[in-house]
């Protein structure tokens, strides 16, 4: 017997990532900023002077489509892009006073959404929810690479 449409997995995670996305999206409207290029910015937030490199790696993003955005960060005034110390082919991202000053605008938002969409989760669902998805991932990459 196969499966329904709605008995996919897959399905169902991609129809909750574009709804969190869409939403995300009109909260980001005002500051300039598409959802991916949060992205960045929160993990420059994180950990300022990540190479471009480091970046499409804990995004799971192609390199080309991180150097795009970050050239469209630097056009904002948001990042510097500036050859790396340690391998001078390799260009860093640092955070500019805008960038730094965004962080007080964006995150509590941030913080707000995630409150609202995990509301009816007790912490151990929470913890339940992340262990799965780490495991779709996982097998995920045993069968992609």
């Amino acid at each position: 017997m196969s499966l329904s449409f709605q008995d996919y997995i897959s399905i169902k995670i991609h129809q909750t990532d574009l709804r969190l996305t869409s939403f995300i999206k009109t909260k980001l409207v005002d500051y300039n900023l598409a959802p991916e290029q949060n992205l960045i910015m929160m993990l420059l937030w994180e950990t300022n002077g990540l190479t471009q490199n480091q970046l499409a790696h804990k995004l799971n993003k192609d390199k080309t489509n991180v150097a795009r955005m970050a050239v469209s960060l630097e056009k904002k005034g948001f990042i510097d892009r500036i050859p790396s110390s340690d391998d001078k082919r390799s260009l860093q991202l640092s955070l500019t006073a805008e960038g730094r000053k965004l962080k007080h605008q964006i995150l509590p938002e941030a913080e707000d959404f995630n409150a609202k969409v995990c509301s009816d989760f007790s912490k151990e669902e929470l913890d339940e929810l992340n262990r799965l998805l780490t495991k779709i991932n996982r097998n995920i990459e045993k069968f992609d690479g």
